[in-house]
């Protein structure tokens, strides 16, 4: 059974015989009666009683009316969500992104996506590991994965986003407040606020401030990253931590201050190597124009 079929049988009971449905759909009388015939094989049943001129429904064909009525009903139902979303008219883009990289860059890169786009859904979703990113992305569970310095992009393609500052973030009242920035060696000689072993805020934290082959010292390790801003405001140690996340500290009360030298990274986007949906192409083209603003820079 075709969609094509249905129309036609919807047409010739709506018009009362193959003529009259000819004419309406604009199809040559044979093969509007070879469609039929080939419909009443398929069902194992006569639709309608040839009745000269006119024809009339059987009790197969009355009982065919409203369920073909319905499919067409879905198939022009299906047809309006494809079309939504290939217009960008609605729909949904999944990304899994690090929560750094949710709050700066992809923060700013969805507001403006979704300005262009207001009725594409956006779902952002947290990897349980930092790793996870790139399998979330070769699985299929999100079609964009934002990480830091992924490895594994066998069988993904990529795109490297502008870098961005890291920032000294230390609790009210430190003494380095009024500097313009702190050196590397001062800050690793605070106790530390980072994320477990594992994840890309420990690894930098641990590469950036092992001085002299000394490792920092992390005083407090929690996987929360929403509680890093709340310990170090709270007196418990100094952390390091992007724009946005430092200029939030630093309107809370902490002491946020460039380091020496100043640390930067980049992200990549990364999706799989195949045709992306048309959010998707959307979003990455929005990403290759570069059109995060990086805003006032936090001393």
């Amino acid at each position: 059974m075709e969609r094509r079929q249905l129309e036609y049988f919807l047409a010739i009971v709506h018009s009362g015989g193959f003529t009259n449905a000819s004419r309406r759909l604009r199809v040559a009388q044979p093969s509007l009666s070879q469609a039929i015939r080939a419909l009443e094989r398929d069902l194992g049943t006569p639709l309608f009683h040839r009745l000269g001129r006119g024809v009339g429904l059987t009790a197969a064909g009355e009982a065919l009316v409203r369920p073909a009525q319905q499919v067409l009903r879905d198939f022009a139902t299906a047809r309006a969500s494809v079309n939504a979303v290939v217009g960008l008219v609605g729909g949904r883009l999944d990304i899994v992104a690090l929560t750094t990289l949710a709050v700066d860059p992809l923060a700013e890169l969805i507001g403006q996506f979704r300005e262009r786009h207001p009725l594409v859904d956006v779902r952002v979703t947290d990897p349980e590991h930092d790793d996870a990113v790139t399998r979330m992305v070769l699985t299929g569970e999100c079609e964009l994965g934002l990480a830091e310095s992924p490895v594994g992009l066998d069988g993904l393609d990529h795109l490297r986003l502008p870098e961005q500052e890291f920032f000294a973030v230390l609790p009210p009242g430190s003494q380095q407040d009024g500097q313009q920035a702190v050196d590397v060696a001062e800050l690793a000689a605070f106790p530390l606020i980072s994320t477990p072993e594992g994840t890309a805020m420990r690894a930098l934290v641990d590469h950036v401030l092992t001085v002299d082959g000394k490792p920092p010292r992390v005083a407090v390790e929690t996987p929360h990253r929403a509680a890093i801003v709340p310990l170090v405001l709270a007196g418990a140690g100094a952390t390091l931590l992007p724009r946005r996340l430092a200029e939030d500290a630093a309107g809370r009360g902490a002491v946020v201050m460039l380091t020496e030298p100043r640390l930067v990274r980049s992200a990549v986007m990364m999706w799989r190597c195949e045709q992306l949906s048309p959010a998707a192409t959307a979003f990455v083209d929005l990403c290759r124009q570069g059109a995060a603003p990086k805003g006032p820079v936090v001393q």
